[in-house]
């Protein structure tokens, strides 16, 4: 079973499916609500043991409510918390989540505040095959990608703005949003900033962009791999997913190609399936969905 680590943001998302996202300053009825656990790195550690592999967290978290409901939760998906340690000085993280009924959402996020998770305790972790880190955490991004750096891991940065260039230079694979990619470098094609960002920081870069699939670097250019086509009913923690599932698939020893393959499998199955992180697949679900789509 490889083992991933993953850094940053750990959050309580309340989620309220509407036939339409507010646009305007008055009251809306929601169609149902539901409380569920999110945040890139928390999500993507759920990915990750959904999927077969051992996830371990490093986070954030307060000594409040919201703080022992994220615990909880995340413990209940077999999630490894025992380096997330809730302090008094800390005002854990939770956001409010708007879907409309074509599945897109709408978020409002409160990050969270106090000091960065502690992060020292990777350099005598023996176990960890991988390192995936978002960039709500910066300090402790870095730490734990230099560290993944130093053993000859791949050290995977979820790329969503802002990003600091310095994390960049720690990571081994970056996989950025649209978002991410574009203001990292505004005005610039994709598959050249994707090529310049690579070269200037000796990195493999992606780019995902939902429904429009990911390009990445290749030996012989920009190469694009299309989403699978799926009924999306709820699009909340698909990236998130898509960066578990990649992070794993590297852990375990597969290609870049590959590991972008069995990624955006997870992320179409997610998508399918409403309540956030709720609705990640399993490894059974994706080999069978992967095996009905075979490469061509």
């Amino acid at each position: 079973m490889a083992t991933v680590l993953c850094v940053g943001l750990a959050t309580l998302d309340f989620v309220f499916r509407l036939d339409a996202l507010p646009d305007r300053p008055r009251k809306y009825q929601a169609e149902t609500a539901r409380m569920v656990g999110g945040g890139g790195a928390a999500n993507a550690a759920v990915a990750i043991a959904r999927l077969g592999g051992a996830a371990i967290l490093s986070a954030r978290i307060g000594d409040d409510p919201v703080g022992a409901l994220i615990l909880a939760d995340l413990a209940a998906e077999g999630v490894d918390t025992r380096h997330v340690r809730p302090r008094p000085d800390t005002g854990s993280a939770w956001s409010s989540v708007c879907i409309d009924a074509a599945g897109e959402r709408q978020i409002v996020n409160y990050r969270g505040s106090g000091p960065t998770p502690e992060i020292g305790w990777v350099d005598t972790h023996s176990e960890l095959d991988a390192v995936l880190a978002d960039t709500r955490a910066p300090e402790a991004a870095r730490a734990a990608l230099n560290a993944a750096r130093a053993r000859g891991l791949p050290g995977v940065l979820d790329g969503e703005a802002p990003v600091a260039p310095d994390l960049l230079d720690a990571a081994s694979h970056v996989a950025f949003s649209m978002q991410g990619l574009s203001a990292l470098m505004p005005e610039c094609p994709l598959d050249e900033a994707l090529a310049t960002l690579a070269s200037r920081h000796a990195i493999w870069a992606a780019v995902t962009d939902g429904a429009g699939g990911t390009w990445f670097t290749a030996p012989d250019g920009i190469a694009h791999a299309p989403a699978f086509p799926v009924e999306a009913v709820d699009t909340l923690g698909a990236g998130d997913v898509w960066h578990g599932a990649f992070a794993l698939a590297l852990a375990e020893g597969q290609d870049e190609a590959a590991a972008v393959r069995f990624a955006s499998a997870a992320a179409a199955l997610k998508c399918t399936q409403p309540g956030g992180r709720a609705g990640a697949p399993d490894r059974a679900a994706v080999l069978r969905f992967l095996e009905a789509r075979p490469t061509p």
